[in-house]
Formats: structure tokens, sequence, C-alpha cells
């Protein structure tokens, strides 16, 4: 497959040119970053522009459509926040409702505020003691659809994988949101590479209308590189006009390099290098399957540190002193992601740093997370840009969220802008060790 962005890139440092544009540092300089340089310019004659692309972009992305097997793919250098926020602006405008999963990122709750949306809320069934991760079901779906019906929704929005690896039951959420003549927009950051398993596990495969996907998260692709794919032609008129209301101006062709080049990968072997990583990854859920939640996807493995006498904080740290770093940590769980691109050295560091665990003999007790809705008090954008004050977490019971509260990672907001603060919402913020928060005067 052709690589046109870097293709472009590469010729370009070879010209000898002088560089009579930006940035600075005009393709050279010294220390660790001194080859990536070159690479790294601005939107230049014949460089095309990411948000009006026509040419080396328009081509490159047109390549990655073909191999996620969509109606189009739009990349983004601004992460899947980006693509969050031209999703939710493409499908739903400004003043709208739309059906919205709990366990969504701080970008859609960002993207509230910005276009002035009220999310409705579907509840995950929560499970041993998380309060970021759950299991969605199509009837709670339904019900939700059923129960803001009169608020005449704009769409549903689903966050599948989530932060621990659960995977939402796309097909069938799909089937009842088209029932109900509403598009499916997922949040598939952490799974970009679904669509290359054997059985792809891809949202767009799955039903959904549009989604994104973090490529940096689990293919070889920069940090900040995404994709926004539509399964069909309704909203491709609007995707690109709404990135560039959300988009810098000055995108990196690094990044977008990476991504071009990344589908001269995906092209080549790497469906069967997933496959084996993916077999390493069930080889260690089943060897240590008193350790690692079973209904995760297929490259991540989330252990449940509790029924060891652990906490997930004390578990990731014994892991470090092994000199693995984990993806994340909390109270409950710790979560470590894999990729087509970790060796067998690095499989057997972890395994041999799992059999090192010192578990005590005492079985903790999950900490009880209820699926209980806050009080909304105002929308989302008029409480972000009311008078706000901050107070500690323990007295801020009965008061109204300035904005949302949460822990990064995972970047699921506790409570959200509007919302009023009650007991359980302080157990949860306590737990996560949230002692501060802005709350209106």
């Amino acid at each position: 497959m052709n690589t046109p962005i870097y293709d472009f890139l590469e010729n370009y440092k070879c010209s000898g040119g002088v560089r009579a544009h930006m940035p600075g540092h005009k393709g050279s300089g010294t220390g660790g970053f001194a080859s990536a340089y070159p690479y790294d310019i601005t939107e230049i004659k014949g460089a095309d522009s990411l948000f009006e692309a026509e040419g080396i972009i328009a081509e490159s992305e047109k390549n990655a459509a073909s191999l996620f097997g969509t109606a189009a793919t739009f990349y983004s250098a601004g992460g899947s926040t980006l693509c969050i926020q031209a999703m939710l602006a493409a499908v739903c405008g400004r003043d709208r409702a739309f059906i919205c999963a709990r366990n969504s990122h701080r970008s859609v709750m960002n993207s509230c505020v910005l276009l002035n949306l009220e999310p409705c809320w579907v509840y995950p069934e929560y499970k041993d003691g998380s309060a970021v991760s759950g299991v969605f079901t199509p009837e709670a779906v339904e019900a939700a659809i059923s129960r803001y019906a009169e608020k005449n929704p704009a769409c549903v929005f689903i966050t599948s994988p989530d932060y621990l690896g659960r995977l939402a039951p796309i097909k069938e959420i799909a089937e009842i949101c088209h029932k109900h003549g509403l598009p499916l927009l997922v949040d598939n950051a952490h799974g970009a590479y679904l669509a290359f398993l054997e059985e792809s596990l891809h949202p767009i495969a799955l039903g959904a209308d549009m989604c994104c996907d973090s490529a940096h998260k689990t293919l070889p692709v920069l940090t900040g590189g995404a994709y926004l794919h539509a399964a069909d032609g309704r909203y491709i008129p609007e995707i690109k006009r709404c990135m560039a209301l959300f988009g810098s101006t000055s995108p990196s062709y690094l990044i977008m390099a990476s991504m071009d080049l990344c589908n001269g990968y995906l092209a080549a072997n790497y469906r069967a290098r997933l496959a084996e990583a993916v077999e390493r990854v069930n080889r260690f859920k089943e060897h240590f399957n008193f350790l690692c939640e079973g209904d995760t996807e297929p490259l991540k493995v989330s252990f449940y540190a509790y029924p060891c006498g652990l906490r997930g904080y004390q578990l990731a740290e014994q892991l470090r002193s092994s000199g693995i770093e984990p993806e994340y940590a909390d109270e409950t769980h710790t979560v470590l992601m894999f990729s087509a691109s970790s060796t067998e050295q690095d499989f057997a560091r972890v395994t041999e740093a799992a059999e090192k665990l010192m578990c005590p003999r005492i079985l903790l007790r999950a900490p009880e997370i209820k699926a209980h809705e806050p009080k909304r008090a105002k929308l989302p954008r008029d409480a972000f840009f009311a008078e706000k004050e901050t107070v500690d977490t323990e007295s801020a019971l009965g008061k109204i969220a300035a904005e949302s509260v949460t822990v990064c990672p995972p970047c699921v907001p506790i409570i959200c802008p509007g919302e009023i603060f009650d007991e359980m919402t302080i157990k949860i913020l306590k737990m996560y060790s949230i002692f501060k928060v802005n709350v209106l005067k």
C-alpha cells in the first residue's frame, strides 16, 4: 500500500530547498529529536490540508477507509477528543438532547458545554467496586430511549471498550437504535485493532453509524493520532467541517505521517502478528484466571486485585518493582495494555512479575458502587460558565458541580457540571482520592 504523506515528506527532506516557512527549527536541530525535524512541516504547496484534504492526506485517508471497511475514514492529530467533538457536532448540532453512556470520557461533557447539549444517561451494571466501568445491556439502552423520548434525542453515544476493557454488545445496541430511528456513535478509542481480528469486533462492522479510534493507543502511531470512521455517507459532508471547528489549524505532520505509515503496516502481516499477540494474552489470562477479569477485550489484561488481598495501587507498585509499568491503577484494578508490537520477552517479563506477586492472606471486600443518578440542577454549559469556588469534597454535599470531576486516566467524570453532590458521589470521590472540588457559589 502506498504512503503518500510520508513519501512527500521524504522527498521534501531530500530536496535541499530553503525552508522560508514555519516551523522555526527549519528542518534541523540537535538532540534526541534531530531525526524528526526534517519531517516536521506545515501546509506548504503539495502538502495538502487536513480539514480541506484533496491531495496526499485525502489519498491516505482513503487507504485507511479501505483497510477498516468504512464509507470514509478521517484523520485526527488531536486524538479521539477531536473526533468525539466532531461526531456530536455533526449529529446533534447544538441545543439538543442525546442518550449517553454514563462512563463516557470527559471530552463528551466538554462537547456538552461547547454545544449546549443535554446528556440523558444510560447506566451500566457496575461490577467489582469500579465507578468507571460496567456492563451495558441493550435493555438499558432501550429503556433510556423510551424514558427520554419526549426530549427528542439526536443519537445514542456509547463507550466500548471502556478503560477496564469491557465491551458493550454493540450489534444488539445498534439494532435497537436503528429500530427507533437513532444513529449510534461509539467511542472506540481503545479498540482500533478490533477491525483486524479474525472476526471483526469493530463498531462499524457491528452496526455503529460513526465511531472514533485512538490509533496511538493500540497501533504504531504517534500519540495524538486518531480516526473518525463513518459507516455511510449521511454525515460525511459535515464531518470535516465540524473537525475544523474544534481542531488546530496546525495539525502535526509527524502524527499524520505515522498514520500514513501505519496503513502499510496494517496492509502487510498485521493480522498474523495481532493473532499471535491475542493468543499470548489469552494464555496469560488463563494462567492467572484468579486475578484477571474474564470479560475484557482481547489485548487488555484487567487485574481485579481485591480477591488477592491487595488494592489496585499496591498491585501496580509490585509490578513496577519488576520493571513493569501498568497503563492504569485505582483502588480495585490494575490494567495492562498489550499490542501486536509487544514482544515475546515483554510477555515473559510480565508473566514472571505476576508470578512473584505477594498476596496477603486477607480477603478485601469491594466498595459498594450503586448506579445512582445525581440530580441535575443546571445544564452543563450553564454550570460551567457560572461563578464558582473551591471547597473540600467532604463539604460539597448538596452543592452544584461547576465542572467535570475526574481521575485521569480514565478521565470518566464521577460528577458532571450542573449535577448536585450527594453522599454516594462524595464516597466515590474520596475512594479516588479527590479531596477538593469546584462548586457553584
